[in-house]
């Protein structure tokens, strides 16, 4: 399944619902079931039961909303955690001239950065580095702590695509060399278009991932490229924290990002369009404003 988030034209109140292909039509969860939540994160607690209540309203097609009466959102609006791996691409990395990790290198987003599709992202007054990286994202849907690899997958709904917005100068040169502000400002995170449900990804670690400035492809990789992958992160992650429902993952960049580029970094600008594009998952689109 495709699992969105969306308000119609017009309206301000979220809802959940089931895509019913890339860019199609979208059934109503909500009105199909009064129990089903209205928001992803409370949606993804019911676990496996609202799940299948989801298909079955998806396979009858009843309260289906065409396209052009609504407007997709983010597909988890505030999730308890943006957890974030850098360094997890061999070909970014040799990019770099860095060594591949030993294990995962962990770092964080705030949730209020958060948007979705369509949205625009915001130029911030401090910075004049920001740069782009598409990523693959896991969906966390059972809570779990101590998970071992072998059992990881049960921990996971699903995937969607994301965009971890960097501005280079206060990730790498300010604030003592942490990353945090360099990542967390305002409208950062955007996400979507859709959660796509693992069993509809044959593997999650063989999936075209590019990222397009302009109409031009900046990078253009495959997650088949990952250093640790998603039973790995999950796994490696709960053993510091407990992961929850809705709870989010950006598994890494691919090379090609703007600071790496040479002779000189290319940087974002306002009114720049950019284009983060997972095969089997969909495109993400925002603005520089």
């Amino acid at each position: 399944m495709r699992l969105v988030q969306f308000v119609e034209k017009g309206g301000v109140f979220i809802r959940t619902g089931v895509e019913l292909s890339a860019g199609g039509d979208v059934v109503d969860l909500p009105a199909c079931d009064i129990t089903l939540p209205r928001e992803m994160t409370g949606f993804l607690r019911g676990g496996p039961k609202l799940l299948e209540a989801a298909k079955k309203a998806a396979l009858a097609r009843r309260n289906v909303i065409p396209r052009d009466k609504i407007d997709l959102k983010e597909p988890i609006t505030n999730p308890g955690k943006v957890l974030c791996v850098g360094l997890n691409y061999k070909d970014h990395c040799a990019e770099q001239g860095l060594p591949v990790p030993d294990e995962p290198v962990v770092f964080s987003k705030f949730s209020s950065c958060i948007i979705g599709p369509g949205d625009d992202i915001l130029y911030p007054d401090v910075s004049n580095a920001v740069d782009w990286e598409a990523e693959l994202v896991i969906v966390i849907g059972k809570a779990g702590k101590n998970i071992k690899e072998s059992e990881a997958m049960d921990y996971v709904v699903g995937y969607t695509v994301g965009h971890d917005v960097s501005a280079r100068d206060w990730q790498l040169h300010k604030n003592a060399g942490q990353c945090l502000l360099g990542k967390s400002m305002d409208t950062f995170c955007p996400i979507g278009p859709a959660i796509v449900t693992k069993d509809e990804i044959q593997d999650p670690h063989k999936l075209g991932i590019r990222c397009r400035v302009n109409g031009q492809t900046m990078q253009d990789s495959n997650t088949d490229q990952l250093i640790f992958k998603t039973e790995t992160l999950v796994s490696f992650i709960s053993r510091f924290v407990t992961l929850y429902p809705g709870d989010i993952i950006f598994t890494g960049t691919p090379p090609g990002v703007g600071f790496s580029r040479k002779p000189d970094p290319v940087y974002l600008k306002r009114g720049d369009v950019v284009e983060c594009e997972i095969d089997g998952i969909g495109t993400l689109t925002n603005k520089i404003v």
